[in-house]
């Protein structure tokens, strides 16, 4: 007779999907609102966003009390520099910080795989997208995820961002109005959620632009 063994991990996988997409003067951030470990759903209504400065915002799945964590992180970091230096982190600065956060827990990583979306300094969308050990790239839209995968290649099929080797570099952000990308994303979702049982309920949308942040909800497939 074989030997059972209880085996314990420090991590689980609470499933859930994010997308961002940059544009020439807005970004929008979107993830579904279900968390589930295994069969399981724990929750239908958990927000996976998170405002970390007034143009600058978060979305993440994977493991939550990591996510948690990392926010909780990321908010304390956010006050010392607002008291340091008398204003609000850029999103160019807290993609910066948010790289330097997972790095430093490298050898027992925050697993948590996030999105960061919002205007940079210009007032341009920025969308900067990560692995858990802190490797980020700039890009004009990503996905993270359990759905990740299922919404990727469609992005690039609509979207075809341009090769970064090429020379001169070319802008990343995508040629959609804000409407357009909108129901792009809810498309995305749309999808998505018909093969991916980690993505449901419902999808939660932060729109950043000039006037500020706007949020919207659309109802997902509940099964």
């Amino acid at each position: 007779m074989t030997k059972q063994q209880a085996n314990w991990s420090p991590y689980d996988n609470n499933g859930g999907t994010c997308v961002a997409v940059a544009g020439a003067d807005y970004c929008v951030i979107a993830a579904d609102t279900r968390m589930s470990t295994g069969y399981n759903i724990l929750t239908r209504d958990y927000s996976k966003i998170i405002k970390l400065a007034d143009k600058c915002v978060m979305a993440s799945s994977g493991f939550q009390a990591d996510v948690r964590a990392l926010q909780k992180v990321l908010a304390s970091r956010h006050l010392i520099y607002q008291h340091q230096h008398n204003k609000q982190m850029s999103c160019p600065a807290m993609g910066q910080l948010l790289s330097n956060t997972l790095y430093y827990k490298r050898f027992f990583p925050y697993y948590s795989f996030n999105v960061l979306g919002g205007l940079d300094n210009e007032g341009k969308g920025c969308v900067f997208t990560y692995d858990a050990v802190g490797s980020y790239e700039r890009v004009g839209y990503s996905s993270q995820g359990s759905g990740s995968t299922l919404i990727m290649p469609f992005l690039d099929n609509q979207l075809k961002s341009p090769s970064p080797l090429l020379l001169p570099a070319k802008d990343a952000v995508t040629p959609l109005s804000e409407s357009e990308a909108i129901d792009l994303v809810k498309t995305c979702f749309a999808s998505a959620t018909e093969r991916d049982i980690y993505t449901g309920d419902k999808l939660e949308i932060v729109v950043l632009n000039a006037d500020g942040i706007r949020r919207e909800e659309m109802d997902l497939r509940k099964d």
